[in-house]
């Protein structure tokens, strides 16, 4: 058999094929690459998006009527109670992290936390007690009602009391109710 010198048409197709197949695979290898870098950057935004909505929106409402104790009432309503139950499909609350800023006209913000104790200081703490009755509670679930009670100065009649609950995580909730005109020893506040 002879061979002919200077014929490499076979071999040239065969390389091209070759090239063909590894510029297919490194092609492949880089849009999976692109594709898995995609995916991340989805789930990362997708996330933060979640976590924005979770702290932009708030969790805990105000259950029923708001309560003012006075353990003498012609110095005014020295104890305030309410009940306060979490939205629907929020997750489960913090109440250690949970802040109530309460202010009235006479006197600036001031800031309650919570206390395991079984009363509030006057002026600093509140307790959180499951249904009213019981201990302090340190946390709040979906269907947990919570009466949060906290002793304060005697605030006088007709005046005007802002609260506002913060809890650890999620958008505060404010309110305001005005002292009754005539104070008794125990007061709904309007």
């Amino acid at each position: 058999m002879r061979y002919a010198k200077g014929h490499d048409d076979g071999f040239t197709g065969l390389e091209a094929a070759i090239v063909l197949i590894a510029f297919i695979v490194v092609a492949s290898v880089f849009s999976y690459v692109v594709l898995g870098a995609g995916f991340f950057t989805t789930q990362k935004a997708q996330e933060t998006v979640y976590r924005g909505v979770e702290q932009s929106t708030t969790n805990v409402q105000l259950v029923g009527h708001v309560y003012g104790l006075a353990s003498n009432p012609s110095a005014g309503i020295d104890q305030i109670r309410f009940t306060i139950g979490l939205v629907p499909g929020t997750p489960s609350v913090n109440l250690e992290k949970m802040n109530i800023m309460v202010s009235t006209p006479t006197f600036g913000p001031k800031t309650f936390a919570w206390t395991n104790a079984s009363s509030s200081t006057p002026d600093t703490n509140f307790i959180a007690l499951k249904n009213g009755v019981g201990i302090s509670q340190s946390a709040m679930t979906s269907g947990d009602q919570v009466e949060v009670q906290f002793n304060l100065s005697a605030v006088p009649r007709d005046t005007k009391i802002t609260i506002e609950i913060r809890p650890g995580v999620g958008a505060s909730y404010p309110f305001s109710k005005t002292t009754p005109a005539i104070i008794t020893a125990n007061n709904l506040i309007y």
